[in-house]
């Protein structure tokens, strides 16, 4: 299925959302496709049920899953509009992210790198962490 850092400073829970949303957005898991059970998803991963069900609770308020009681938790299909709204808020939030990066020292140029390794990402390569030099200070 993916795999969760349990040494990461990010919670598992949020860990479980980013992984999850990206199996939905690349579609890897169909618009009203069930989603594994909590208890099983929990065996699988070797992580709390609790957590589980707090990522779940997270992807449902945030649009990317819907629950049918006594059923199960499925994909919500993503409609266009809402869609859009995601993009300008993802511009939005890079934006932010980028102007904090400049105040904090960043270059251009790194900021550049990173784009390219998240595009290597998203052609199903690896992302690349070792290339940032900066990893290695934090």
């Amino acid at each position: 299925m993916f795999e969760l850092d349990v040494r990461s400073r990010q919670p598992i829970y949020e860990q479980l959302v980013e992984k999850m949303k990206e199996m939905i957005i690349r579609e890897i898991w169909k618009p009203h496709e069930q989603l594994p059970s909590v208890r099983m998803m929990a065996k699988q991963l070797t992580i709390n049920p609790n957590t589980i069900q707090k990522a779940y609770r997270e992807l449902e308020h945030q649009g990317f899953i819907y629950s049918i009681p006594g059923k199960g938790n499925f994909v919500s299909p993503q409609a266009k509009p809402a869609s859009q709204e995601k993009i300008e808020g993802i511009r939005h939030d890079i934006v932010r992210l980028v102007a904090e990066a400049f105040f904090l020292g960043v270059t251009k140029e790194e900021v550049l790198q990173w784009i390219e390794q998240a595009e290597q990402g998203e052609r199903g390569g690896e992302i690349d962490d070792s290339l940032d030099e900066r990893n290695e200070n934090i």
